[in-house]
């Protein structure tokens, strides 16, 4: 009990304690958790809707369309700006497509696995057209083709490790191809939808072909806006706010974006780097003419293009090399030649062009064995069997294969990085090989019994030893560049002393407005997704570290000027009190013209006030008519041009984009086009699903989309 008094007596001070513990405990829990939210924000791409998206599921889509491309296209892999574009694509196609699951939800569309079963039966779709699946007598999708291709699949599973990739990869191809397609029919019902609540009627289509098909001819008066010089119109901020206030709706951004100055050095390679280049090129030039088999010449120079030794099109080259080569005698040499575009010394060697099929269907049957030698004799009875008459098909078989015909283009193998010796000999057989004939060709492994079976598409191809050197720097001319640049960063921490000592350095600031994190770089320049990160986490008058980006020839410093959030832009921004003052400008303009222009009532007398007068004819309702005088279309004009009669003077100035007229209309015709009422309310149907296709606008703009792709890529 003693103990429990103590206990008591010291209550206060005890409660303080397990508080101030209690508060410890939920504080360290606290900053766990907050740790585990910002982690879990950091790993995410974006959001639409309220809806995170996870970069690894992102990344996921990128994967799969990129290896669509690949497939498609017969490409090994992608260059950084077609990633970038398929990093664009992926995003874009993923925006789009939940924007509209969440519509097409709220309403009850769907597509149900039927209406996917006719659009397959039917074989029609462009998409489907890209697919192997295609019969080709018929041009059209064969689903039959698909079904077996499906049951071949799961067979194929448990066969043979690398067939069973082969189908895998063709499987996966199909699966984003059938989700495409149910995601684009979603789209295009909903379109429909909308399109179908835009009604045509017999009353709409006279009025179109109306708008359409009467012309007028008119003698127009114009008073140009530049008659009058901008200092002679006095702008209050009255004035302003009032014309702000009724453009506002034009201000406003749905992302945030930020405006930045920045210094930007291109390092290039000095006068000595230059010398000691031209030097090495010049030699391997000459060992270039001087041997009969380039590859070893071509492998020490370290070209950016490689040599296959076998005939390729022109498209496996370089555009510039490509140009050349075709105006080249077979021996000759060519260069070194210096090409600023790509900042690349060139040699090329022409050693051999000829007419070979650009498409080539063959079949094979690989003969392997216990050695060599025995491979070799099994292919020499396989290869006696078929020139006797023996069935292609019967005989691979029997040695586990297909013996399928198979279509290989150039472009499969033409921008190869490299070709071993077995490669080449059997691409040269394929080549040159006439139809049908039947050849055994050793291999370091085993043999190939190959039939050429159908060739297509002849065209030009060329052998060529190409040395694409480029003109790089030394380190020293780095090492020089970067220390200079890193002084003059290192003095100047602020936007002033920048724009105030750039140019003693030798540099220029230049400015970019509006960086948006949808963009790939900073002021176009590879590399620069640090950067990026920076300008998105920088308060407005920060400078940047230095950054070491490009193709490691660029130095960059940044200044982040303006931050524009989400929302309205000010009138204080440069760009919209711009554009807002010259609105004001055309108003008073337009209003001081048409004060002038009071009681005048015919050309006479509107050229009395300084009207420039011409003769313009065909004027239509549906279009705007251009005015020469003025150098601008006018929408207005048309429209009130077409509400006046024959012989009659515009009852009133009309304000156009730049200038104000007066016209006397001199004649009305209409072309000699048969009303067909049918037709027209068609168009205006067609017209009403244009419109309905704007709706994508309309809904990304309410999606809160927040794009997060450049602190990852």
């Amino acid at each position: 009990m003693a103990a429990l008094g103590k206990i008591r007596s010291k209550g206060l001070i005890l409660i303080i304690i397990i508080s101030v513990g209690l508060f410890a405990f939920i504080a360290e829990e606290f900053v766990r958790s907050c740790e585990a939210t910002r982690n879990n924000e950091r790993q995410q791409v974006g959001e639409i809707m309220g809806e995170k998206v996870s970069v690894q599921d992102f990344q996921k889509l990128v994967e799969e369309y990129t290896n669509v491309i690949k497939m498609t296209q017969g490409r090994e892999n992608l260059t950084d700006e077609e990633q970038n574009q398929v990093k664009d694509m992926v995003w874009n196609t993923y925006v789009q497509n939940k924007l509209i699951e969440k519509e097409t939800e709220k309403l009850g569309l769907t597509v149900t696995d039927q209406e996917l079963q006719n659009i397959l039966n039917e074989g029609t779709n462009p998409m489907l057209l890209q697919t192997p699946f295609v019969n080709q007598q018929t041009g059209r999708f064969d689903a039959n083709a698909l079904k077996k291709f499906l049951a071949d699949y799961k067979t194929a599973k448990t066969g043979d490790p690398r067939a069973a990739e082969q189908y895998q990869q063709l499987y996966d191809f199909w699966t984003f191809i059938e989700k495409t397609l149910r995601q684009q029919t979603l789209s295009q019902k909903y379109q429909s939808l909308l399109a179908h609540c835009l009604l045509s009627n017999p009353v709409e289509a006279k009025m179109a072909f109306k708008a359409e098909n009467e012309e007028s001819n008119v003698q127009l008066a114009a008073f140009p806006y530049s008659s009058i010089n901008d200092n002679q119109v006095k702008v209050t901020d009255a004035d302003l706010k009032a014309k702000y206030d009724e453009l506002k709706p034009r201000f406003k951004q749905y992302e945030e974006t930020r405006d930045i100055k920045f210094v930007d050095v291109h390092v290039q390679a000095s006068a000595a780097d230059r010398s000691v280049l031209f030097k090495s090129v010049n030699e391997l030039t000459d060992q270039l003419k001087a041997v009969s088999d380039p590859a070893e010449v071509i492998r020490k120079s370290n070209s950016a293009v490689p040599y296959l030794g076998v005939p390729v099109s022109k498209n496996a080259f370089p555009q510039d090399i490509a140009q050349r080569i075709d105006s080249m005698a077979v021996g000759t040499v060519y260069g070194p030649v210096e090409n600023k575009q790509d900042n690349t010394l060139n040699v090329i060697r022409l050693m051999a062009k000829s007419q070979l099929p650009d498409s080539i269907q063959f079949r094979v049957i690989q003969i392997g064995g216990v050695s060599v030698d025995a491979a070799r004799k099994t292919a020499d009875s396989v290869y006696t069997a078929l020139k006797g008459g023996a069935e292609f098909d019967a005989l691979a078989k029997k040695y586990g294969q297909t013996g399928e015909r198979t279509w290989m283009t150039t472009r499969q193998y033409e921008q190869s990085p490299s070709m071993d010796n077995d490669t080449k000999t059997y691409i040269e057989a394929l080549n040159t090989q006439p139809v049908n004939e039947i050849r055994n060709i050793a291999m370091t492994s085993g043999n190939v019994i190959l039939q050429v079976v159908d060739r297509k598409g002849m065209t030009e191809k060329y052998i060529a030893a190409v040395i694409k050197k480029p003109i790089d720097f030394s380190k020293n001319t780095y090492s020089a560049a970067y220390n200079k640049f890193s002084k003059f960063v290192s003095e100047n921490q602020t936007l002033d002393g920048i724009q105030k000592n750039a140019a003693k350095y030798g540099f220029k600031v230049q400015e970019a407005g509006d960086v948006r994190t949808s963009q790939h770089y900073v002021a176009g320049i590879h590399s620069t997704r640090d950067a990026m990160k920076w300008v998105f986490d920088a308060k407005e008058g920060e400078v940047s570290p230095l950054y070491e980006c490009g193709d490691n020839d660029h130095l960059l410093v940044i200044v982040l000027n303006k931050i524009h959030p989400m929302g309205y832009r000010d009138l204080d921004d440069a760009q919209v009190k711009d554009l807002v003052r010259q609105e004001v400008l055309r108003d008073m303009k337009a209003n001081t013209l048409i004060n002038k222009l009071k009681g005048v009532t015919s050309i006479a007398a509107a050229k009395g006030k300084g009207a420039t007068v011409q003769a313009v004819n065909q004027i239509t309702f549906a279009a705007p008519v251009f005015i020469a005088s003025t150098g601008a279309a006018e929408p207005a004009l048309s429209g009130a041009v077409s509400a006046v009669g024959k012989g009659r003077f515009s009852p009133h100035p009309v304000k156009g984009m730049a200038g104000v007229y007066l016209f006397q209309v001199t004649g009305k015709t209409t072309r000699p086009v048969k009303f067909d009422a049918k037709a027209y309310e068609q168009k205006m149907k067609q017209h009403a699903m244009q419109l309905a296709g704007n709706f994508m606008q309309e809904l990304y703009a309410k999606a809160k989309v927040v794009d997060n792709r450049y602190l990852f890529f």
